[in-house]
């Protein structure tokens, strides 16, 4: 789609462990137990480890970019482990560029874990948090961290509980159609600047950006902050992309579609946005076909589609007329003469 041209992909290639402290600390409360001199070491990928093997001494797919977790059986066998063999397995275990290290279940790495760790500057935290809770809130944070992006212009709606994301060139009137929806009671996800960021299969979430958020740049007005004009009621910080409506000027040599029954999809970063081309002209109430747009699809989603209803009706009406002696196209209700 055109409106795709002007979009950026955006990826992180790592993160720093000082940032995933400091996020993650807030999130999950994680504690530094050992070192910050690792907090400018990078992570690079979304993954986590737990590195059994290769503190038993199996390394050959030791994948030790990653965060290394150590749960109860990591904490269990070195436990067992004479004092000697002990450090013979760190020594090998930090011979390795770690980027840090993750206790759980409340166990404590013991002195010569943390001398090996500030030796080799990585950090080591620990969570009361079962191993189990601890990689599933990890890694869907490094998901987050480390999911596909892309930048888009236009102006993404919630509208009756359907994202609606506007597109079309500059000037066109996708902020004032969002307004309008806004005025109507519906909510503001994000003006002008969209962050699309694929969430697993399937799902594109979008929202703004840190600097912009619900402010609003309307034509001959100038900026307006939609939270504080209309209550906090009015926005959200985030919202499922589930159709895009790319708003055109009328041209009436360009076919649009009369019956729906051909659906059009927009790819973005791999996942497949249904699409309504949207002519519009002076008078045409854009805000109340919006809302259509998001009753149709909530209709849609919960198994009802009036394209093909309406399909199926002829089909069967035409079979009913081939079959029957009555040529009537108009029948009437008995004693109904109003």
């Amino acid at each position: 789609m055109n409106f795709l041209e002007k979009s950026k992909e955006i990826r992180k290639e790592f993160i720093e462990v000082g940032y995933f402290f400091e996020s993650c600390n807030k999130l999950f409360n994680i504690e530094l137990v050992a070192e910050n001199k690792g907090f400018k070491k990078k992570i690079t990928q979304n993954a986590i480890h737990r590195p059994g093997l290769a503190l038993a001494g199996y390394l050959d797919l030791f994948t030790y970019n990653r965060v290394q977790i150590f749960g109860n059986t990591e904490a269990s066998y070195l436990k067992k482990l004479s004092s000697t063999k002990r450090i013979k397995s760190y020594e090998k275990f930090f011979s390795f560029d770690i980027p840090c290290v993750i206790f759980t279940n409340g166990n404590e790495p013991d002195s010569d874990f943390k001398k090996l760790a500030k030796k080799h500057n990585v950090s080591v935290f620990k969570s009361k948090y079962s191993t189990t809770k601890v990689v599933y809130y990890l890694g869907d944070f490094l998901d987050d961290q480390f999911a596909n992006q892309m930048t888009i212009h236009g102006s993404l709606v919630d509208v009756y509980g359907v994202g609606i994301l506007f597109v079309g060139r500059s000037g066109i009137g996708k902020s004032e159609i969002a307004l309008d929806l806004v005025e109507r009671g519906h909510r503001l996800v994000a003006d002008d600047i969209i962050l699309a960021t694929r969430k697993g299969e399937g799902i594109l979430m979008g929202s703004g950006t840190s600097l912009i958020r619900h402010f609003m740049e309307i034509r001959g007005l100038g900026l307006l902050n939609v939270e504080k004009i209309f209550g906090v009621r009015s926005i959200r910080f985030q919202k499922r992309i589930e159709v895009i409506v790319v708003l055109e000027e009328w041209n009436p040599k360009t076919e649009y579609t009369r019956t729906g029954l051909d659906s059009i999809h927009t790819n973005i970063l791999g996942v497949d946005i249904k699409t309504v081309r949207l002519p519009i002209f002076p008078g045409k109430n854009i805000t109340v076909i919006s809302e259509v747009i998001a009753l149709n699809y909530l209709l849609q989603h919960y198994g009802y589609d009036a394209a093909k209803d309406m399909q199926e009706r002829v089909e069967k009406g035409i079979s009913k007329k081939r079959k029957s002696r009555d040529n009537r196209v108009i029948t009437y209700f008995e004693h109904d003469f109003e």
